[in-house]
């Protein structure tokens, strides 16, 4: 860990499916992998970051960090009181050819004093926030509905109802429906989607067709996934993954 200056930097390999316990930090940090794919939670909110993007976590954020594929997770953590930046909410940040190398640069070991202070001084003007939103999908603390919650999270394709659901927890379907949105501010069919979407994101990142994918969480076509992908997110899923590339 290279921790001269203001930014430290550091590097953590991650095997796909490793998760690094929730945690937060003093520091502002920057998440960002080279290779791989990348996952970060934050109460629920879900990021996937392939190599184009990146994530600023504000300090004290308690997060998840891990990989959906094996990566080295790179971070850069910029002391606050240091840092001109200081966006209160986590961030996905665009990560092009000259944001990489100057990360890559800031890791190095060699460099004196007024070199790397120079290279800290680029950085903040090179976070561009992107502006599509992150996957929510709220953990739900009633039981009833943590059963149905379970299931799709096992199993984003599942097709059952929201009747079937609502049996297989013993409630009926109208009371399931009420605690659904009692318990996570959201539908059953807007959680569902939800639960898809962020099912679809590493699958996505990987370099899976789209077809296959949409297929592999539950839809029945490409373009009703990309319909419900631009509808609740914003934007097309390559967009969403890649808008950071040079």
């Amino acid at each position: 860990m290279e921790d001269i200056g203001a930014i430290i930097v550091g590097r953590f390999p991650l095997a796909s499916g490793e998760w690094i316990p929730p945690h937060s930090h003093t520091h502002h940090q920057l998440a960002w992998t080279r290779r791989g794919v990348l996952g970060v939670g934050v109460a629920g909110v879900y990021w996937v970051l392939p190599p184009t993007r990146a994530l600023w976590l504000p300090a004290g954020v308690t997060h998840t960090t891990g990989a959906t594929r094996d990566a080295v997770l790179c971070s850069l953590y910029l002391a606050p009181e240091q840092c001109p930046l200081d966006w209160p909410e986590p961030t996905a940040v665009g990560i092009d050819g000259l944001l990489a190398e100057l990360i890559e640069y800031l890791a190095r070991g060699d460099l004196d004093a007024a070199a790397r202070s120079r290279a800290e001084a680029l950085l903040p003007d090179l976070l561009r926030p992107l502006p599509t939103r992150p996957i929510d999908v709220p953990a739900p603390s009633d039981e009833r509905v943590q059963v149905v919650a379970a299931a799709l999270l096992a199993n984003p394709a599942d097709q059952r109802s929201l009747s079937a659901h609502a049996l297989a927890a013993g409630v009926s379907r109208r009371t399931m429906t009420r605690l659904f949105v009692h318990d996570t501010g959201m539908s059953f069919d807007q959680w569902r989607t939800q639960v898809r979407l962020r099912a679809s994101l590493p699958l996505l990142a990987e370099g899976q067709p789209v077809s296959r994918v949409a297929h592999s969480v539950g839809y029945a076509t490409a373009s009703a996934f990309l319909a419900a992908f631009r509808r609740t997110v914003g934007t097309t899923p390559r967009r969403y993954l890649f808008s950071g590339r040079a």
